[in-house]
């Protein structure tokens, strides 16, 4: 298995990306290998800096970095030769099996829906998010962050493919999906809510269980969270907020420290043919370390192709 990072993305990259990828090479499983993109020479120096090497890390050099502020697809067609253009070329040939980076989000989904493309039948692929349950265990809700707005059969969608992606990665035989809302009753909520719940509730390849509400999110009502990519990317950033808040405090709580970004490390692009992560633009070497370890479990579970036979 070939696990490709982009060495040049993030606010904290080259350094913090190739010292997480230092400390996975001790964790990861032996059938793993990493495949860092970007500067070579600067690789390398952090690699000296660390008295570092390794048999299971190969660096492929790519002289151009997107920046995080750039337009995303106007980046990609202008920098082919950037370390994310060169990951999803190498994503699409098929030389590695995931592709991480911690660098400009947008052009990563951009990247994803330009090189290996939607799953045919995909109406939106969407960014899950790993959001902590009180008890143990993770749900994953989607979207959170790639569409702000979706009509209802798109969020009813999410609900199919995140079911899949769950019952795949985490083995939940039948995932409990659930929609986010402001009631728990079938007619409370927006429009687009309330035409998305018969969408559902109808599907008989899911395991619908009706509305959450916002206070839900922890306490393991569901496996799957649907709801739009504006309201999920607050939901979720705002469950990020508390560990650090614990923090400044003095607190110290188990549960608080699995909503900690590092302990994941990353989010997944879900409904495109193949495996792709993105991490947070302040992503630290834990971070980066623990989200190789998540897309080690990614590309095992092949829950992308599962979605693809499904929809076809």
């Amino acid at each position: 298995m070939k696990i490709a990072v982009d060495a040049m993305g993030g606010d904290l990259a080259p350094q913090a990306i190739v010292e997480g990828v230092m400390q996975a090479t001790s964790e990861l499983p032996s059938d793993a290998r990493i495949v860092l993109i970007g500067r070579e020479d600067a690789i390398l120096e952090i690699f000296r800096q660390n008295n570092f090497s390794s048999s299971v890390v190969d660096i492929i050099h790519a002289e151009d970095v997107i920046e995080m502020g750039e337009h995303p697809t106007k980046a990609l067609s202008q920098k082919p030769n950037s370390s994310i253009g060169i990951g999803f070329k190498l994503l699409k040939e098929k030389e590695i099996d995931i592709f991480c980076s911690a660098g400009n989000t947008g052009a990563m989904h951009v990247g994803a829906l330009f090189s290996i493309k939607a799953i045919e039948g995909v109406l939106r692929p969407a960014i899950a998010g790993y959001v902590p349950q009180v008890g143990g265990g993770y749900a994953i809700m989607v979207d959170i962050g790639a569409n702000a707005d979706c009509k209802p059969e798109v969020l009813a969608q999410f609900g199919e493919i995140g079911s899949l992606f769950v019952q795949h990665t985490f083995q939940i035989e039948r995932p409990r999906v659930a929609l986010m809302n402001i009631g728990e009753e079938e007619q409370k909520g927006s429009l687009t809510a309330q035409a998305t719940y018969p969408l559902l509730k109808d599907n008989k390849k899911i395991n619908f269980i009706g509305n959450i509400e916002g206070k839900d999110l922890f306490t393991n009502k569901a496996d799957v969270i649907v709801t739009d990519g504006f309201t999920g990317n607050v939901l979720f950033k705002l469950g990020e907020s508390f560990y650090e808040i614990a923090k400044q405090k003095g607190i110290q709580d188990d549960f608080i420290d699995q909503t900690n970004y590092e302990s994941i490390g990353g989010s997944s692009i879900i409904g495109v043919n193949g495996n792709v992560m993105i991490a947070h633009g302040i992503s630290s070497p834990l971070a980066i370390k623990n989200m190789l370890g998540w897309a080690y479990k990614q590309v095992k579970s092949k829950a992308y192709l599962h979605i693809a036979n499904a929809l076809n």
